[in-house]
């Protein structure tokens, strides 16, 4: 059974910095890609940011490009989105989502598995 659990959400400063994490299991982790979307109150689902399976490769959606970073370590199925330089606009429940591929689409019709989410509230 797939399944994805994201931590490391929580208060975060403008101009600040955090680190969230997603635990994957049920899979075979290091076959396929992972993406992260985040959903501000009132909006839908948009695309942040992906990596390929072998992690030597990631697409950065423009909102984030230069401040945001991915990683990910196969050897504890984890994916790793560090958020550098936050603003109030970044404010959302941030999720993330696993591929049917090696490499990491952006549209959320794209994707069957989901984490539940971990909230990231950016005060100004």
């Amino acid at each position: 059974q797939v399944h994805l659990v994201e931590s490391g959400g929580g208060l975060a400063q403008s101009g600040g910095s955090l680190n969230l994490s997603c635990v994957a299991s049920g899979f075979t982790f290091s076959d396929y890609g992972i993406t992260w979307f985040r959903k501000a109150p009132g909006e839908g689902r948009k695309w942040v940011i992906g990596i390929f399976d072998d992690g030597s490769d990631a697409y950065y959606s423009d909102s984030v490009k230069g401040r945001f970073r991915i990683t990910r370590d196969n050897t504890k199925n984890t994916v790793y989105l560090q958020m550098n330089n936050l603003t109030p606009e970044a404010t959302a429940t941030y999720y993330c989502a696993k591929s049917e591929h090696s490499s990491p689409p952006y549209l959320p019709q794209d994707f069957t598995y989901w984490g539940q989410g971990t909230q990231v509230p950016v005060s100004s």
